[in-house]
Parts: C-alpha cells; structure tokens; sequence
C-alpha cells in the first residue's frame, strides 16, 4: 500500500501517497539536547505549525502563498517568527531544578489580525500574543527620532504623528501569565470549545483557568490520596471535548480514560463515564501494567469518538460505548518480544502521541528507526512509512515500510533486531482540513503532503 488516510479517497480507489515537501533543522550528527523537538500543533486554518524544543523556545512556520509558476509548491511552510519561551528555573523550596522545556503548544482560535498560544514547560502556562507590525509613527512632538526626549520650552509648533511603512516585524509577547497552581509535572493543556477557559493537567491534578484571571483556578480533578503510599496511578493526558465545553476525559497510567461532566459538580473526582478494556488474563506478563499506561488521549474533531496511545497499539472508542474499543490498530507488535531490553534501556517508558485527520478517517502515531504509522479507518488498512533525509528530494514518494519480526527476512525488509531505538517519533501533528503532516525526528521537523499528479 503506498499510502493510507486520504480525505475523501474510496475505499479501494486510487490509494493516498504521500511524499516528501520539507525537512527543517540541522543535520549534525551531534544533537544538542536543547534542540530535541518536543512538541507539534497546527492552528485552527493550518496556515501557522508551531514546534516547541527541548531548550524553551517555539518557532512558529506559516505556510505561504500558492505559487502559479510553481504549482506543485503547493504553499510551503516557513519561519514566521522564533521567541524563548522559557527559561530554567530554580524551586528553592524543594531544591529543584525546572526545565524549560516546551511540554506542550495550544493555539487558540484566531479572533482578530493576531494570534494566540498557550505554552507551557513543568510548572508554568503562557499565553503568547503574535502579531505583525509593518507601520511605524513618525514626527512626535516630545521626543526626537532617535527616541531622546525633547527640551519643552524649545518645541515652538505642534506636529501630528504619521504612520509610514516599515520592514514587516514579527512579535512575540507574553500577555498572560499562569503560575504556581501545579506541585507535580504538567503534562497537558487544552483550550475549552468556550474559547475563554482551558485546563492543566499534572500527575495527580487537573486544574481550570479563565484565560483572563492568571492569579487562581478551580482545582476539578484531584486523585492524589491522603497517603502517597496508596498511590496507585496516575493522570497522563486530558482534553476538553471539542464542541461541548462540560466535557473533559483525562487517562491514567492503568490502562484507564474517565470522561467526566463539569455540571454534575464542582470537583470531578467522580466520573461519568469509565473507559476500560478488559485484559486477556493469557497474555498478563511483567510489563503487562507498563505497556497498558496510556501516553495521549485525543477527541476526534467530530466529537464522537476519542483515541487513545498506549505502548504496542492506538485504539478508537466510541464515547457511547465504555467496554470495550470499536478499533484496535497494533503499532509495533513485534516489539512484544523485546519488552525485556525495552524495559532495560527505558525505551518503555517513551510516551507516543496520536492525531487525527481532518475528516476523522484516518489516525496517525510514530514508532521507532523514524517511522511513522497511519491507519485508514475506512478501509482497514495501514501502512509504515520513514522519515530521513536520505529521501529528501522534492516530491519523491515516500515507499512503505516492512520489519521482520523474526525468521528469514524478505526483501525489503527490516530486521527488528537492526531498528534504531534512540530514532524516535514522538511528536506528530496532521492538517487540519489538507493532507499535509509534520513529523518531529529529534531535532528535525519533517512536512510530507499527499502526491499531487
């Protein structure tokens, strides 16, 4: 199959392809850990993607203009504007450094000519204003153009400031921000469908804000128990629904999603709905509770189903249904058997994000050796694809990938034994409307699209 998860492509039609548009970062062996990508997210239009880094900072890419004289161009993505977002920190009280780095990038819906974005590291939300400047005043009465101020008694006639042109000017500005609420790592945001609240979410806690009030939130999920000894999971992700603003899900480390309804009570400690799968008592193993713990929870953009990433599979529930997923999709199976040395080197513990397609017919996750997963919904077929820079030529088509789980290896394909564990996609994010994903390998962010004949 060279391809899968094509909007509107018909189930046995001309299958998706997809093929190589951009790769941005450096080419160094040598990585700097500063420079590991750690997060992705298109706006709203998918006109702007964001990546946040290891080292604090986001740049922003906006996609440009189609160009008639080259139409297989189709609008690249390139730099808009790059800023630090955080900084390291010291806890003096706990004696704890705080890393800057970027843990996870919201937009929120554009409402006027500038954008907005929430971001945030360990323990700090936030929200960055982005706007353009291409116009300067002239001729103030006070001050000189070099901006020194002017003697009152020598200014003898009154002058009206003019706006002239200047070169355009990106700016980054922080407006908001949201600090002090959470004692353990946060591991999510998400902005409400009410486009004026959102939440945060860390190991044992989920917070609400109001995008305006930075000095308190409404504490409304808190399992943390009254003796840490009794500790038995954990919050990993959670997300507001996307058209109704009482309705959030957040996972747990169990294997567990709980969806929960803000109007039933102030502090949502008791769910309304629990998402579980029943675990086949056969295949129960040491691991059996790692592998289980879910890494990214995501709402379909329909709000009809939510999709889940655990270590070995991605699976779709229907939010009407609790027992059991209406789809799994094994991401790399073969790797069951190397769950020994996975465990040994940490490689278990990698947390593995999930997105949707535009029209929810296709999901997308990342593996390891750089490749990539996409299952079509449709059709039930899937497909491993790479991404490397040795197939980096504008418009080359992106071949399938195949790994040998053990046994005599067919041509063509990769020995489980031969993958690169340190190569890792984490992070992906797809258009929202077009079929265009960006992919983050480390430190270098790669942009495919779908072949246009």
């Amino acid at each position: 199959m060279a391809g899968a998860g094509g909007g509107g492509c018909p189930a046995g039609g001309n299958d998706l392809q997809w093929c190589f548009s951009q790769v941005k970062g450096a080419i160094d062996e040598d990585v700097a850990e500063a420079d590991i990508i750690s997060t992705v997210e298109f706006n709203y239009s998918g006109d702007l993607l964001a990546t946040g880094d290891k080292g604090g900072r986001v740049v922003i890419f906006q996609r440009e203009q189609e160009n008639k004289s080259r139409p297989h161009s189709r609008g690249e993505y390139n730099v808009y504007s790059t800023f630090q977002s955080h900084e390291p920190e010291f806890d003096y009280l706990k004696s704890l450094e705080i890393e800057e780095k970027i843990n996870k990038i919201r937009w929120l819906p554009q409402q006027n000519a500038a954008h907005f974005l929430l971001s945030t590291n360990d323990k700090t939300i936030k929200l960055w204003k982005i706007s353009e400047r291409d116009k300067r005043a002239e001729g103030y009465n006070l001050k000189d153009e070099d901006g020194r101020l002017r003697d009152p008694f020598r200014i003898t006639a009154l002058r009206v400031p003019v706006l002239k042109p200047m070169d355009l000017m990106v700016e980054a500005s922080p407006r908001r921000i949201f600090a002090n609420a959470h004692t353990y790592h946060i591991n999510s945001i998400s902005v409400n469908s009410d486009h004026e609240t959102y939440l945060s979410a860390d190991d044992l806690r989920i917070n609400l804000w109001h995008l305006e009030i930075t000095d308190r939130s409404f504490n409304i999920v808190d399992i943390k128990p009254a003796n840490m000894e009794e500790l038995t999971e954990v919050i990993t992700a959670a997300e507001f629904h996307p058209h109704q603003c009482n309705v959030f899900v957040y996972s747990s480390s169990k294997g567990t999603i709980r969806l929960c309804d803000m109007r039933s009570s102030a502090l949502c400690d008791r769910h309304s709905k629990f998402f579980e799968e029943p675990e086949d008592p056969s295949s129960r193993s040491f691991f059996s509770e790692i592998i289980s713990s879910i890494s990214d929870v995501k709402f379909s953009h329909s709000g009809r189903y939510m999709m889940t990433r655990d270590y070995l599979s991605v699976k779709v529930w229907d939010l009407n249904m609790e027992s059991r997923p209406v789809e799994t999709h094994q991401v790399h199976e073969y790797l069951r058997s190397k769950l020994c040395s996975l465990y040994e080197n940490d490689c278990i513990f990698d947390k593995f994000e999930c997105c949707w397609n535009g029209p929810d017919s296709a999901i997308m996750t990342g593996s390891y050796n750089n490749f990539f997963r996409m299952f079509d919904r449709n059709t039930r077929r899937d497909v491993t694809l790479e991404a490397s820079r040795e197939n980096s030529k504008p418009r080359a088509s992106l071949k399938p990938r195949r790994v040998c789980p053990g046994g005599k290896r067919k041509k063509d394909e990769i020995s489980v034994d031969s993958l690169d564990f340190n190569k890792k996609i984490l992070h992906t994010a797809w258009h929202p409307a077009d079929n265009i994903i960006a992919v983050a390998a480390t430190n270098n962010l790669y942009i495919f699209q779908d072949k246009v004949n």
